[in-house]
């Protein structure tokens, strides 16, 4: 139809409109517009920002600045997670940075900062983790010592079956299967006490994705549809093949059952972002995640108050459910230098793998600050 083509968007209006912070720099890094969050940011009006250094708003050594010299020199867009930006107007803010070049008009670049970072979402994954690990290590001490009488017990309920009658046969298979889920869930916790990652490997994203893809449509998620959405073009991650199934697997089952039973879907996607670093707490560089896959639900979404307590231990809005699925996923993709975060609303909640590409014997590969 003619009228879509009719239709024109004043770039200026969209991003005036956004929440998070943008400006447009000249070629000598003076400030040429603001957005309403930005004036907000800044603490001042756009009159008095307009052509304004920007190494006049933040510390001579801010991050900014040195990716601003990086998008000029390079020529493509890069990101920066978890950054201290600090200067006279603003504080000091952690954020997210993201720096683009403006082909249709050279030598200006587009800012955007974003407040609500992946950095806090990392420290908590850590803590989780820890967490996770201190419990494991009570249940590693118990497990010899819970599972030696549990398989007495089920092995004495699997005796009196034989001659039992209907009820009391019930009441023995209630047996068999509690202590079963018992022994399930001492071996989940064991996992996360296994520190063997191995060498990693090149490891191919979309096979990983159509084996997971292929299991799940077999069994769990065999009423869901499924929509991809891969890049071809995406190099190897460097990863263990075993390790990445379950993680996939284990967000595609949460992703199954999160959907609605008629009209469920999951899209999984897979992309290359240049540029994409992450400060990863205790590491002295920024790690390079270009690597992105994406299990998107069309679900309820994630209870807010639970968003915060995630990826901890034991923490789920399954009635039957252990709480340990998505604590191991971030303990497997932490292990592999990878992060891993949600955005959740109503009929669509995303989870992002960011993962290193595999470089030889420099599998993880770094930035320079």
């Amino acid at each position: 139809m003619q009228w879509e083509a009719a239709i024109k968007i004043d770039p200026n209006i969209v991003l005036a409109a956004l929440p998070d912070p943008v400006l447009v720099v000249d070629q000598d890094d003076r400030i040429a517009w603001v957005n309403a969050a930005a004036e907000s940011f800044f603490g001042a009006g756009s009159s008095s920002l307009r052509e304004k250094p920007l190494a006049g708003l933040v510390t001579q050594d801010s991050p900014l600045i040195a990716l601003l010299a990086q998008v000029r020199a390079q020529e493509f867009g890069r990101s920066d997670h978890g950054v201290e930006l600090a200067g006279p107007r603003i504080g000091s803010h952690r954020v997210d940075l993201r720096v683009l070049p403006m082909e249709d008009t050279p030598g200006r670049i587009l800012v955007c900062i974003q407040q609500r970072v992946i950095a806090e979402s990392l420290d908590r994954q850590l803590a989780h983790q820890g967490a996770a690990r201190s419990v494991v290590g009570m249940a590693s001490l118990l497990a010899h010592e819970v599972k030696n009488p549990l398989s007495g017990i089920r092995g004495a309920a699997q005796l009196l079956e034989q001659n039992a009658t209907d009820g009391d046969a019930q009441l023995t298979k209630l047996i068999c299967d509690e202590t079963d889920r018992i022994c399930a869930l001492i071996d989940d916790l064991d996992k996360f006490g296994d520190e063997r990652t191995g060498d990693p490997v090149p490891v191919n994203l979309h096979e990983i994705l159509n084996h997971v893809k292929e299991l799940a449509s077999s069994g769990f998620a065999r009423d869901i549809r499924f929509v991809e959405n891969f890049d071809p073009s995406i190099p190897d991650a460097a990863a263990d093949r075993n390790s990445l199934i379950q993680v996939f697997l284990n967000l595609i089952k949460n992703a199954a059952e999160a959907a609605p039973a008629q009209g469920g879907e999951i899209t999984l996607a897979t992309a290359y972002r240049h540029g994409v670093r992450v400060r990863v707490p205790g590491a002295d560089h920024a790690l390079n995640l270009p690597l992105q896959v994406t299990v998107t639900d069309n679900g309820s979404g994630i209870p807010e108050d639970l968003e915060e307590h995630l990826f901890d231990a034991f923490v789920t809005t399954k009635a039957d459910g252990s709480g340990l699925g998505l604590a191991l996923v971030a303990k497997l993709v932490r292990d592999h230098g990878g992060v891993v975060e949600f955005d959740s609303e109503p009929r669509r909640t995303v989870f992002t793998v960011r993962l290193p590409v595999f470089q030889g014997s420099n599998v993880k590969e770094l930035d320079d600050d």
